[in-house]
């Protein structure tokens, strides 16, 4: 138990890291049951050790993938944490707990020890798995995303950027933008985003390493994450490998599920089950046709990977348009549920169409639809209803 404890302490006391992320004042740290639920790579450990640091000696991390779980369980921890006085529990990566029954163990946690807080982060992709239905009653849940464009400004530049709605942004772009674009080659510093600035790591690392970086993070998603969820074998995850494969020399697409499965060598069922462990995991974007009753097994209308960074990790490069659609979607998806459009690129909550492009994009694959709005690129400021793409990385 000493271990546990000395591993804590090293890693809070000696964390550098003053700049929180944008979910970090949104969480009611007051509540006794949290769970954090994000992409591998956003930033969920960084965050609660952030937390664990302000508590002092009341709190104590554990990444629940090390060998000491193996022999012991969660609410010996629990247990002894609180037996001497400890108050926060703060347990990390709890899909790879080592043994079957993790959230039982915090739902007796939780009922028996009622001074005791409970903090933990988990894979995006746990909401596949049944087990946090156990919880449901007791566990707050939050969703951490990767670095937008107006949190890498403040990491890298310091300057308290405060996010804006989608209905600033639609309504008084013009005026914002040009606030903000007196200060900051926002152009500039956009363009280094998209190619490293989506996670939070990059400022540990250069541009190359960085890539790689983002590169065994995809496949830990599909070797270590999805198994840890899903009973897959090992054939099935060297043939995921192979669908992102495909994927990244046509994306974005509508998909043809029967050649896409002819590629694959799987079923139609098995290749929608791949897109959802893949749409789960922040590797892909999947979007349906607003008008698709949602069924899991539906086939997406539109593919896209789930950010730039994760397609300039896959070598997928010299494609703009896509480079474009896959931030316009990572960043609309966090202000609603985000569609493929049968005319233009995106429909946001049913109401809200979207055509991205470059900055001489037009207007006339959406002319006379309401609510319709051009997003372009390499413009500091827009007009009208044609509003810079670097504007909706301040969503959050």
């Amino acid at each position: 138990m000493e271990r546990i404890y000395e591993i804590s302490t090293r890693l809070t006391k000696d964390l550098d890291a003053p700049v929180r992320r944008y979910l970090y004042n949104q969480i009611a740290w007051s509540d006794r049951l949290i769970m954090i639920k994000g992409a591998r790579g956003v930033g969920k450990t960084t965050m609660m050790r952030q937390r664990c640091k302000e508590n002092g000696e009341k709190g104590v991390y554990a990444s629940l993938d090390q060998l000491f779980f193996n022999d012991h369980t969660i609410i010996e921890l629990a247990d002894y944490h609180y037996k001497h006085g400890g108050t926060y529990l703060y347990l990390d990566e709890v899909h790879l707990y080592p043994r079957p029954n993790w959230e039982q163990e915090l739902k007796n946690i939780y009922d028996s020890y009622p001074r005791l807080h409970i903090v933990f982060t988990g894979s995006s992709l746990l909401h596949l798995n049944s087990k946090l239905a156990d919880l449901s009653r007791r566990v707050a849940v939050y969703d951490l995303r990767g670095l937008s464009f107006r949190e890498y400004l403040n990491f890298t530049g310091n300057y308290k950027l405060e996010a804006l709605s989608l209905s600033e942004i639609l309504s008084n772009h013009r005026m914002l933008a040009t606030k903000i674009s007196s200060d900051i080659y926002v152009i500039k510093e956009f363009e280094k985003y998209l190619r490293k600035g989506y996670y939070p790591f990059f400022m540990e690392c250069s541009e190359i390493t960085y890539s790689q970086r983002v590169e065994r993070l995809v496949r830990s998603v599909i070797d270590i994450d999805i198994p840890a969820v899903a009973s897959i074998e090992y054939e099935t995850q060297l043939k995921l490998k192979k669908l992102l494969v495909v994927l990244a020399e046509q994306v974005p697409f509508v998909p043809n599920i029967t050649n896409l499965s002819r590629d694959i060598e799987v079923t139609r069922n098995q290749l929608m089950k791949f897109f959802t462990f893949l749409n789960e995991g922040a590797v892909l974007r999947t979007l349906m046709d607003p008008t698709t009753q949602p069924k899991r097994a539906s086939k997406p209308e539109k593919i896209l990977f789930d950010n730039p960074s994760v397609m300039q990790a896959l070598g997928i490069i010299n494609k703009t348009g896509t480079v474009r659609e896959s931030f316009a979607a990572s960043m609309l998806s966090s202000a609603g549920q985000l569609y493929a459009a049968k005319e233009g690129d995106f429909l946001l909550d049913r109401i809200y169409l979207f055509e991205v492009g470059g900055k001489n994009k037009g207007y006339s694959q959406i002319a006379d639809k309401p609510n319709s709005y051009v997003i372009a690129d390499n413009i500091e400021t827009g007009v009208g209803n044609k509003i810079p793409i670097w504007m909706l990385g301040f969503l959050y």
